[in-house]
């Protein structure tokens, strides 16, 4: 990652992603690269092609707010993305994480402890896993990552078979986690557990790289989650994600299944069988499990 020059990088990316037809050049001619010309850019947000150079090459790094609002139109940002544009050009907007809380709020563990079936996990912002309830640790069991939601997506050799069995899209699933990754990570590219957690994904996953540096941007709040358990077979099961107002960079993921639908019931039953001494020794084996 280069942290000195996010600007330029996110313009970059988001241009070659920005087919010409999504902006009405219908017959531009053949292309070298994907997306669109650097004039084409600079066409449509009203700026000499020189200054959008500048711009992507990180030799001008201070463009206006009539300028962003500009390439927010040229580039057909949505919120999420115009919004990380502009952290990224006033990269103290938004207040850097400093001693983010690791630990989970002994009343967060007991609530999420008290749902004997819903399962629920708790992640920080680099999507670790902190703490899980029983139910979500007996429903992960077996996945060989589980302390790292990315890392289970791209480095776990179940995920692939997951989604196709499903009739799911790998893809779409993986990309949603690396744009969320993008959104929570802002202009604080610098930040030792953000790098390392990079560094490691890009090394072991080409698929991880190819979609890093799309530079897509969308916080993750609802999700499809197909899984295969051992015990209790197929489940179809959604995600909800909730900000933990008490502890900044933490949010709450709880999983649940349509009413009365076989996904449900094998829920009931896979929480049906955690007695109380397998609670105990399921607790929070994920959040156990973490490498930092």
């Amino acid at each position: 990652m280069d942290s000195n020059n996010a600007l330029g990088e996110f313009l970059r990316a988001r241009r070659e992603a920005t087919s010409p037809a999504q902006m009405g050049l219908l017959h531009s001619g053949p292309r070298r690269t994907p997306g669109l010309r650097r004039e084409e850019v600079a066409m449509f947000a009203g700026v000499s092609t020189d200054y959008y150079i500048r711009l992507e090459q990180g030799r001008e790094r201070h463009p206006s707010e009539q300028v962003l609002g500009s390439l927010t139109r040229a580039l057909d940002l949505d919120a999420d993305a115009t919004a990380h544009l502009h952290e990224l050009a006033h990269p103290g907007s938004r207040r850097r994480a400093t001693g983010e809380a690791e630990q989970v709020s002994p009343d967060l563990l007991r609530l999420i402890r008290s749902w004997p079936y819903t399962p629920a996990l708790v992640i920080n912002r680099w999507m670790d896993v902190l703490a899980a309830n029983p139910l979500a640790t007996a429903l992960y069991n077996g996945w060989e990552y589980a302390d790292n939601l990315l890392r289970m997506a791209f480095l776990d050799p179940f995920a692939r078979e997951f989604y196709r069995e499903f009739g799911l899209d790998w893809e779409q699933v993986a990309r949603s986690k690396v744009a969320h990754l993008r959104a929570v990570a802002g202009a604080d590219l610098d930040d030792p557990r953000l790098t390392e957690l990079v560094d490691e994904l890009s090394f072991k996953s080409a698929d991880f790289r190819r979609l890093w540096a799309r530079h897509d941007v969308s916080p993750l709040s609802h999700a499809a989650t197909p899984l295969r358990h051992r015990e209790v077979g197929d489940l179809l099961l959604t995600c909800e994600v909730f900000d933990v107002n008490s502890a900044p960079g933490q949010q709450l993921i709880t999983i649940h299944a349509e009413p009365a639908s076989p996904s449900e019931q094998a829920l009931i039953l896979l929480g049906g069988d955690l007695t109380p001494s397998r609670q105990e020794d399921a607790g929070y084996a994920l959040s156990a499990a973490r490498r930092r």
